[in-house]
Protein backbone atom coordinates (compact mmCIF):
# COMPACT_ATOMS: atom_id res chain seq x y z
CA UNK A 1 0.00 0.00 0.00
CA UNK A 2 1.10 3.61 -0.99
CA UNK A 3 0.22 6.53 0.39
CA UNK A 4 0.71 8.14 -3.74
CA UNK A 5 -2.13 5.90 -4.92
CA UNK A 6 -4.77 6.55 -1.76
CA UNK A 7 -4.20 10.47 -2.86
CA UNK A 8 -4.73 9.21 -6.22
CA UNK A 9 -7.67 7.99 -5.41
CA UNK A 10 -9.01 10.62 -3.24
CA UNK A 11 -8.22 13.02 -6.35
CA UNK A 12 -10.49 10.64 -8.47
CA UNK A 13 -13.43 11.42 -5.88
CA UNK A 14 -13.44 7.76 -5.10
CA UNK A 15 -14.45 6.14 -1.60
CA UNK A 16 -10.88 4.91 0.71
CA UNK A 17 -11.32 1.30 2.37
CA UNK A 18 -11.45 1.24 6.49
CA UNK A 19 -7.44 -0.41 5.65
CA UNK A 20 -6.63 2.34 3.71
CA UNK A 21 -7.22 5.00 6.06
CA UNK A 22 -5.74 2.81 9.06
CA UNK A 23 -2.45 2.87 7.00
CA UNK A 24 -2.54 6.14 6.14
CA UNK A 25 -3.55 7.90 10.07
CA UNK A 26 -0.53 5.34 11.79
CA UNK A 27 1.98 6.15 9.28
CA UNK A 28 1.55 9.44 9.48
CA UNK A 29 1.50 9.16 13.62
CA UNK A 30 4.42 6.96 12.95
CA UNK A 31 5.93 9.47 10.49
CA UNK A 32 6.14 7.32 7.71
CA UNK A 33 4.14 9.67 5.75
CA UNK A 34 5.38 12.82 5.41
CA UNK A 35 3.60 16.24 5.71
CA UNK A 36 3.49 16.93 1.98
CA UNK A 37 1.63 13.79 1.16
CA UNK A 38 -0.82 14.49 4.29
CA UNK A 39 -1.27 17.47 2.87
CA UNK A 40 -2.43 16.61 -0.56
CA UNK A 41 -4.75 13.96 0.88
CA UNK A 42 -6.20 16.64 3.83
CA UNK A 43 -6.66 18.83 0.37
CA UNK A 44 -8.32 16.12 -1.76
CA UNK A 45 -10.40 15.30 1.31
CA UNK A 46 -12.04 18.79 1.19
CA UNK A 47 -12.64 18.85 -2.20
CA UNK A 48 -13.78 15.64 -2.82
CA UNK A 49 -15.22 15.20 0.56
CA UNK A 50 -16.03 12.25 2.66
CA UNK A 51 -18.76 9.13 2.85
CA UNK A 52 -20.22 8.61 6.42
CA UNK A 53 -18.54 5.38 6.41
CA UNK A 54 -15.38 7.02 5.43
CA UNK A 55 -15.60 9.60 8.24
CA UNK A 56 -16.31 7.38 10.84
CA UNK A 57 -12.77 5.31 9.70
CA UNK A 58 -11.07 8.04 9.86
CA UNK A 59 -12.45 9.04 13.46
CA UNK A 60 -12.12 5.30 14.62
CA UNK A 61 -8.73 5.74 13.24
CA UNK A 62 -7.67 8.54 15.05
CA UNK A 63 -9.32 7.82 18.58
CA UNK A 64 -7.42 4.76 18.61
CA UNK A 65 -3.54 6.56 17.83
CA UNK A 66 -2.71 7.17 21.68
CA UNK A 67 -4.69 6.25 24.85
CA UNK A 68 -7.69 5.67 24.87
CA UNK A 69 -9.70 6.19 28.66
CA UNK A 70 -11.25 3.69 30.25
CA UNK A 71 -13.77 5.14 32.53
CA UNK A 72 -15.09 1.60 34.14
CA UNK A 73 -13.50 2.22 37.69
CA UNK A 74 -15.95 5.44 37.56
CA UNK A 75 -19.39 4.38 38.78
CA UNK A 76 -22.51 5.61 37.19
CA UNK A 77 -23.25 6.55 33.76
CA UNK A 78 -20.64 9.14 32.43
CA UNK A 79 -21.90 12.05 30.46
CA UNK A 80 -19.83 14.46 28.44
CA UNK A 81 -20.52 17.80 26.80
CA UNK A 82 -18.72 19.49 24.24
CA UNK A 83 -18.98 22.94 22.96
CA UNK A 84 -17.78 23.56 18.72
CA UNK A 85 -16.27 27.09 20.46
CA UNK A 86 -17.42 30.28 20.95
CA UNK A 87 -17.25 33.63 23.17
CA UNK A 88 -18.13 33.83 26.65
CA UNK A 89 -19.17 30.47 26.78
CA UNK A 90 -18.58 29.43 30.42
CA UNK A 91 -21.57 26.20 29.97
CA UNK A 92 -19.40 23.48 31.19
CA UNK A 93 -19.05 25.15 34.65
CA UNK A 94 -22.22 25.57 34.83
CA UNK A 95 -23.75 22.29 33.19
CA UNK A 96 -21.67 19.76 35.05
CA UNK A 97 -22.32 20.80 38.49
CA UNK A 98 -26.25 20.42 37.21
CA UNK A 99 -25.55 16.85 36.53
CA UNK A 100 -23.58 15.51 39.06
CA UNK A 101 -26.28 17.28 41.22
CA UNK A 102 -28.50 14.89 40.08
CA UNK A 103 -26.87 11.62 39.87
CA UNK A 104 -24.77 11.65 36.26
CA UNK A 105 -21.26 11.20 36.43
CA UNK A 106 -19.18 13.55 34.27
CA UNK A 107 -15.48 12.92 33.95
CA UNK A 108 -14.15 15.00 31.68
CA UNK A 109 -11.11 16.17 29.82
CA UNK A 110 -11.19 19.89 28.07
CA UNK A 111 -8.82 22.24 26.35
CA UNK A 112 -6.83 25.75 27.28
CA UNK A 113 -8.12 28.73 25.15
CA UNK A 114 -6.59 29.44 21.81
CA UNK A 115 -7.17 32.94 19.95
CA UNK A 116 -11.02 34.20 19.92
CA UNK A 117 -12.27 31.11 21.67
CA UNK A 118 -11.81 30.50 25.49
CA UNK A 119 -10.91 27.38 27.16
CA UNK A 120 -12.49 25.86 30.00
CA UNK A 121 -9.53 24.18 31.48
CA UNK A 122 -8.02 28.27 31.41
CA UNK A 123 -11.47 29.81 33.16
CA UNK A 124 -11.12 26.83 36.03
CA UNK A 125 -6.98 28.06 36.60
CA UNK A 126 -8.38 31.19 37.38
CA UNK A 127 -9.69 30.01 40.86
CA UNK A 128 -6.55 30.12 43.27
CA UNK A 129 -4.90 26.71 43.75
CA UNK A 130 -7.14 25.04 41.16
CA UNK A 131 -5.23 22.04 39.91
CA UNK A 132 -6.10 20.27 36.11
CA UNK A 133 -3.17 18.01 36.55
CA UNK A 134 -4.33 14.95 38.13
CA UNK A 135 -3.36 11.48 37.52
CA UNK A 136 -6.12 8.91 36.54
CA UNK A 137 -6.60 7.59 40.11
CA UNK A 138 -6.80 10.59 41.51
CA UNK A 139 -9.73 11.89 38.64
CA UNK A 140 -11.61 8.36 39.46
CA UNK A 141 -11.58 9.34 43.00
CA UNK A 142 -12.60 12.64 42.40
CA UNK A 143 -15.15 11.74 40.61
CA UNK A 144 -16.78 8.97 42.50
CA UNK A 145 -16.79 11.18 45.47
CA UNK A 146 -18.48 14.90 44.10
CA UNK A 147 -19.80 13.35 40.68
CA UNK A 148 -17.43 15.69 38.41
CA UNK A 149 -13.90 16.60 37.62
CA UNK A 150 -12.55 18.90 34.86
CA UNK A 151 -9.09 17.96 33.86
CA UNK A 152 -6.41 18.60 31.09
CA UNK A 153 -6.21 16.46 28.14
CA UNK A 154 -3.55 14.05 28.35
CA UNK A 155 -0.54 13.89 26.33
CA UNK A 156 -1.13 11.11 24.27
CA UNK A 157 -5.03 11.24 23.84
CA UNK A 158 -5.25 10.85 20.24
CA UNK A 159 -2.12 12.36 18.87
CA UNK A 160 -3.45 11.74 15.63
CA UNK A 161 -5.59 14.89 15.41
CA UNK A 162 -2.77 17.20 17.19
CA UNK A 163 -0.68 16.27 14.34
CA UNK A 164 -3.50 16.27 11.75
CA UNK A 165 -4.85 19.75 13.07
CA UNK A 166 -1.62 21.75 12.71
CA UNK A 167 -1.70 20.44 9.38
CA UNK A 168 -4.82 21.67 8.80
CA UNK A 169 -4.31 25.11 9.81
CA UNK A 170 -1.25 26.38 7.79
CA UNK A 171 -2.66 24.74 4.78
CA UNK A 172 -6.33 26.17 4.24
CA UNK A 173 -8.16 23.14 5.58
CA UNK A 174 -9.79 23.62 8.41
CA UNK A 175 -13.20 24.21 7.08
CA UNK A 176 -14.10 20.75 6.16
CA UNK A 177 -16.74 18.80 7.98
CA UNK A 178 -15.55 15.65 7.56
CA UNK A 179 -12.33 16.60 9.06
CA UNK A 180 -14.14 18.91 11.65
CA UNK A 181 -16.09 16.31 12.79
CA UNK A 182 -13.21 13.17 13.36
CA UNK A 183 -11.21 15.67 14.89
CA UNK A 184 -13.59 16.15 17.59
CA UNK A 185 -15.83 13.12 17.91
CA UNK A 186 -11.90 11.38 18.04
CA UNK A 187 -11.10 13.20 21.33
CA UNK A 188 -14.59 12.42 23.23
CA UNK A 189 -14.66 8.69 22.22
CA UNK A 190 -10.92 8.34 22.97
CA UNK A 191 -12.11 9.86 26.68
CA UNK A 192 -14.58 7.27 26.84
CA UNK A 193 -17.85 8.80 28.53
CA UNK A 194 -21.29 6.64 27.59
CA UNK A 195 -23.20 9.51 26.74
CA UNK A 196 -22.39 12.58 24.65
CA UNK A 197 -23.88 16.10 24.29
CA UNK A 198 -22.82 18.15 21.48
CA UNK A 199 -23.12 21.67 21.91
CA UNK A 200 -22.61 23.08 17.57
CA UNK A 201 -22.56 26.73 17.91
CA UNK A 202 -23.82 28.97 14.91
CA UNK A 203 -23.53 32.89 14.40
CA UNK A 204 -20.56 35.06 13.97
CA UNK A 205 -18.57 34.22 16.60
CA UNK A 206 -18.53 30.61 15.79
CA UNK A 207 -16.59 28.31 13.23
CA UNK A 208 -20.02 26.96 11.25
CA UNK A 209 -21.75 30.66 10.28
CA UNK A 210 -25.23 29.32 8.92
CA UNK A 211 -27.32 26.98 10.63
CA UNK A 212 -27.69 24.69 8.04
CA UNK A 213 -23.87 24.57 7.82
CA UNK A 214 -23.85 23.98 11.56
CA UNK A 215 -26.82 20.75 11.04
CA UNK A 216 -24.38 18.93 8.94
CA UNK A 217 -21.71 18.96 11.48
CA UNK A 218 -24.16 18.26 14.04
CA UNK A 219 -25.54 15.26 11.75
CA UNK A 220 -21.86 14.26 10.65
CA UNK A 221 -20.76 13.91 14.69
CA UNK A 222 -23.88 12.20 16.12
CA UNK A 223 -23.59 9.89 13.10
CA UNK A 224 -20.18 8.89 14.02
CA UNK A 225 -20.79 8.75 17.50
CA UNK A 226 -23.79 6.31 17.33
CA UNK A 227 -22.04 4.26 15.19
CA UNK A 228 -19.53 3.76 17.65
CA UNK A 229 -21.78 2.39 20.36
CA UNK A 230 -22.30 5.59 22.15
CA UNK A 231 -25.55 7.69 23.02
CA UNK A 232 -25.30 11.68 21.43
CA UNK A 233 -27.64 14.47 21.01
CA UNK A 234 -26.69 17.43 19.74
CA UNK A 235 -27.71 21.01 19.91
CA UNK A 236 -27.68 23.60 17.50
CA UNK A 237 -27.08 27.11 19.83
CA UNK A 238 -26.54 30.71 18.74
CA UNK A 239 -23.33 32.29 18.64
CA UNK A 240 -23.70 35.45 16.91
CA UNK A 241 -24.15 37.29 19.80
CA UNK A 242 -21.54 36.36 22.52
CA UNK A 243 -23.53 33.80 25.39
CA UNK A 244 -23.46 35.84 29.23
CA UNK A 245 -22.29 39.41 29.09
CA UNK A 246 -18.95 38.61 30.59
CA UNK A 247 -15.67 37.60 28.57
CA UNK A 248 -12.44 36.66 30.40
CA UNK A 249 -11.26 33.85 32.39
CA UNK A 250 -12.17 34.81 36.26
CA UNK A 251 -15.02 37.45 34.74
CA UNK A 252 -16.93 33.79 33.34
CA UNK A 253 -16.32 31.99 36.47
CA UNK A 254 -17.97 35.01 38.65
CA UNK A 255 -20.72 34.65 35.83
CA UNK A 256 -21.22 31.33 36.14
CA UNK A 257 -21.46 31.42 39.41
CA UNK A 258 -24.43 33.91 39.21
CA UNK A 259 -25.96 31.42 37.24
CA UNK A 260 -25.64 28.50 39.43
CA UNK A 261 -27.28 30.93 42.34
CA UNK A 262 -30.60 31.14 39.79
CA UNK A 263 -29.12 34.34 38.41
CA UNK A 264 -26.65 35.45 35.56
CA UNK A 265 -27.86 36.79 32.30
CA UNK A 266 -31.33 34.91 30.89
CA UNK A 267 -28.98 34.14 27.45
CA UNK A 268 -26.99 32.28 29.67
CA UNK A 269 -29.08 30.75 31.76
CA UNK A 270 -32.09 29.68 29.12
CA UNK A 271 -29.27 27.61 27.17
CA UNK A 272 -27.80 26.05 30.06
CA UNK A 273 -30.95 25.16 31.35
CA UNK A 274 -31.81 23.43 28.22
CA UNK A 275 -28.38 21.53 27.90
CA UNK A 276 -28.17 20.69 31.32
CA UNK A 277 -32.24 18.89 30.82
CA UNK A 278 -30.69 17.35 27.42
CA UNK A 279 -27.44 15.35 29.58
CA UNK A 280 -30.00 14.45 32.52
CA UNK A 281 -31.83 12.35 29.76
CA UNK A 282 -28.90 10.57 27.90
CA UNK A 283 -27.49 9.89 31.24
CA UNK A 284 -30.93 8.27 32.12
CA UNK A 285 -31.36 10.51 35.69
CA UNK A 286 -34.58 12.38 33.90
CA UNK A 287 -37.76 11.60 31.42
CA UNK A 288 -38.29 14.06 28.62
CA UNK A 289 -41.29 15.62 30.27
CA UNK A 290 -39.72 16.10 33.74
CA UNK A 291 -36.17 16.93 32.84
CA UNK A 292 -36.37 21.25 32.65
CA UNK A 293 -38.34 21.00 35.92
CA UNK A 294 -35.44 18.85 37.78
CA UNK A 295 -32.84 21.19 36.51
CA UNK A 296 -34.54 23.94 38.04
CA UNK A 297 -34.90 22.09 41.41
CA UNK A 298 -31.75 21.77 41.71
CA UNK A 299 -30.58 25.42 40.72
CA UNK A 300 -33.16 26.79 43.51
CA UNK A 301 -32.82 24.17 46.11
CA UNK A 302 -28.68 24.98 46.06
CA UNK A 303 -27.82 21.76 45.31
CA UNK A 304 -25.85 22.18 42.40
CA UNK A 305 -23.69 25.49 43.71
CA UNK A 306 -22.79 22.86 46.17
CA UNK A 307 -21.37 20.11 43.53
CA UNK A 308 -19.09 23.19 42.12
CA UNK A 309 -17.73 24.03 45.95
CA UNK A 310 -17.26 20.46 46.31
CA UNK A 311 -15.34 19.80 42.71
CA UNK A 312 -12.76 22.86 43.79
CA UNK A 313 -11.62 22.12 46.98
CA UNK A 314 -11.49 18.33 45.62
CA UNK A 315 -9.43 19.76 42.88
CA UNK A 316 -7.00 22.34 45.82
CA UNK A 317 -8.97 24.97 44.81
CA UNK A 318 -10.33 27.55 46.77
CA UNK A 319 -14.12 26.70 47.06
CA UNK A 320 -15.26 30.08 48.90
CA UNK A 321 -14.92 31.59 45.92
CA UNK A 322 -18.21 30.38 45.40
CA UNK A 323 -19.65 32.10 48.21
CA UNK A 324 -17.51 35.02 47.70
CA UNK A 325 -16.64 35.34 43.74
CA UNK A 326 -14.90 38.58 44.13
CA UNK A 327 -12.31 36.73 45.96
CA UNK A 328 -11.14 35.73 42.00
CA UNK A 329 -8.40 37.44 40.11
CA UNK A 330 -9.14 41.12 39.13
CA UNK A 331 -7.52 43.25 36.51
CA UNK A 332 -5.61 46.44 38.51
CA UNK A 333 -6.97 48.53 36.06
CA UNK A 334 -10.69 49.21 33.53
CA UNK A 335 -12.20 51.20 31.03
CA UNK A 336 -15.38 52.19 29.92
CA UNK A 337 -16.32 52.22 26.14
CA UNK A 338 -18.87 54.83 25.29
CA UNK A 339 -21.95 54.65 22.62
CA UNK A 340 -20.35 56.89 19.44
CA UNK A 341 -24.31 57.27 18.50
CA UNK A 342 -27.89 56.55 19.86
CA UNK A 343 -29.99 53.90 18.58
CA UNK A 344 -30.06 49.65 19.32
CA UNK A 345 -27.51 47.53 18.76
CA UNK A 346 -28.61 45.85 15.69
CA UNK A 347 -25.50 43.47 15.83
CA UNK A 348 -22.41 42.29 17.15
CA UNK A 349 -19.78 40.78 15.74
CA UNK A 350 -18.71 38.10 18.65
CA UNK A 351 -15.42 36.90 17.07
CA UNK A 352 -14.27 40.69 16.88
CA UNK A 353 -15.92 41.05 20.88
CA UNK A 354 -13.30 37.80 21.34
CA UNK A 355 -10.46 39.64 19.99
CA UNK A 356 -10.71 42.32 21.98
CA UNK A 357 -10.79 40.37 25.11
CA UNK A 358 -7.77 38.30 23.88
CA UNK A 359 -5.55 41.63 23.30
CA UNK A 360 -6.86 42.79 26.98
CA UNK A 361 -4.96 39.31 28.31
CA UNK A 362 -7.41 37.08 28.70
CA UNK A 363 -6.91 34.82 25.85
CA UNK A 364 -3.63 33.40 23.32
CA UNK A 365 -2.42 34.66 20.15
CA UNK A 366 0.28 31.81 20.74
CA UNK A 367 0.68 28.59 22.88
CA UNK A 368 2.92 29.84 24.98
CA UNK A 369 1.24 33.51 25.71
CA UNK A 370 1.00 33.68 29.83
CA UNK A 371 -2.62 34.95 30.65
CA UNK A 372 -4.62 37.38 32.73
CA UNK A 373 -6.55 35.61 34.74
CA UNK A 374 -8.63 38.66 35.60
CA UNK A 375 -8.61 40.82 32.17
CA UNK A 376 -12.22 40.81 29.84
CA UNK A 377 -14.41 42.24 28.79
CA UNK A 378 -18.14 43.33 30.44
CA UNK A 379 -20.91 43.85 27.60
CA UNK A 380 -23.26 46.40 29.20
CA UNK A 381 -25.37 46.39 26.33
CA UNK A 382 -25.91 43.61 23.62
CA UNK A 383 -27.84 42.77 20.37
CA UNK A 384 -31.55 44.60 20.81
CA UNK A 385 -30.73 47.12 23.63
CA UNK A 386 -31.20 50.38 23.57
CA UNK A 387 -28.23 52.65 23.55
CA UNK A 388 -27.64 56.38 24.25
CA UNK A 389 -24.89 58.54 22.63
CA UNK A 390 -22.43 58.41 25.22
CA UNK A 391 -23.49 55.18 27.18
CA UNK A 392 -21.57 52.77 28.50
CA UNK A 393 -21.02 49.76 25.55
CA UNK A 394 -18.65 47.79 27.68
CA UNK A 395 -16.07 47.84 30.40
CA UNK A 396 -12.82 46.62 29.51
CA UNK A 397 -10.40 45.24 32.06
CA UNK A 398 -6.51 44.60 31.88
CA UNK A 399 -3.42 44.63 34.13
CA UNK A 400 -2.02 47.25 31.97
CA UNK A 401 -4.04 50.21 30.88
CA UNK A 402 -1.90 50.77 27.36
CA UNK A 403 -3.70 47.85 26.10
CA UNK A 404 -6.80 49.55 26.12
CA UNK A 405 -6.98 51.89 22.92
CA UNK A 406 -6.63 49.37 20.17
CA UNK A 407 -8.40 46.81 22.33
CA UNK A 408 -11.28 49.59 22.52
CA UNK A 409 -10.87 50.58 18.59
CA UNK A 410 -11.58 46.31 18.37
CA UNK A 411 -14.62 46.68 20.55
CA UNK A 412 -16.06 49.29 18.81
CA UNK A 413 -15.72 48.01 15.13
CA UNK A 414 -17.71 44.59 16.24
CA UNK A 415 -20.94 47.16 17.47
CA UNK A 416 -23.30 48.04 15.03
CA UNK A 417 -25.98 50.75 15.86
CA UNK A 418 -28.78 51.92 14.15
CA UNK A 419 -31.70 53.23 14.48
CA UNK A 420 -33.79 49.97 14.34
CA UNK A 421 -34.40 47.43 16.80
CA UNK A 422 -33.38 44.53 15.67
CA UNK A 423 -35.51 40.99 15.46
CA UNK A 424 -33.79 38.51 17.56
CA UNK A 425 -32.81 34.96 16.61
CA UNK A 426 -34.11 31.68 18.75
CA UNK A 427 -31.03 31.12 21.15
CA UNK A 428 -32.07 27.34 21.12
CA UNK A 429 -31.96 26.78 16.89
CA UNK A 430 -32.52 23.31 16.62
CA UNK A 431 -31.60 19.25 18.11
CA UNK A 432 -30.23 16.81 16.28
CA UNK A 433 -29.87 13.10 17.08
CA UNK A 434 -30.30 9.62 15.19
CA UNK A 435 -33.52 10.85 13.14
CA UNK A 436 -32.14 14.02 11.70
CA UNK A 437 -32.24 17.37 12.69
CA UNK A 438 -35.22 19.57 13.96
CA UNK A 439 -35.48 23.30 13.60
CA UNK A 440 -37.57 25.20 16.15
Amino acid sequence: MRMYDLIEKKKRGEALTEAEISYMVQGFVEGEIPDYQMSAMLMAICFQGMTPDETSALTLSMEHSGDVMDLSPIQGCKVDKHSTGGVGDKTTLILAPIVAACGGRVAKMSGRGLGHTGGTIDKLESIPGFCTSLDREEFFRIVNETGLCVIGQTGNLVPADKKLYALRDVTATVDCIPLIASSIMSKKLAAGSDAILLDVKTGSGAFMKTPEEAAKLAEAMVSIGTAAGRRVVAMITEMDIPLGRMVGNALEVSEAIAVLKGGGPEDLAEVCRTLAAEMLILAGKAEPGTAARKVEETISSGRALDRLKAMIKAQGGDSSVADHPERLPKALFHHEVKAPAGGYVNHMDAEGIGLASMMLGAGRSRKEDVLDYGAGVELVKKTGDAVKAGEILAVLWAGNEGLFAEAEARLLSSYEISGCRPALRKRILAKTDVNGTRFF
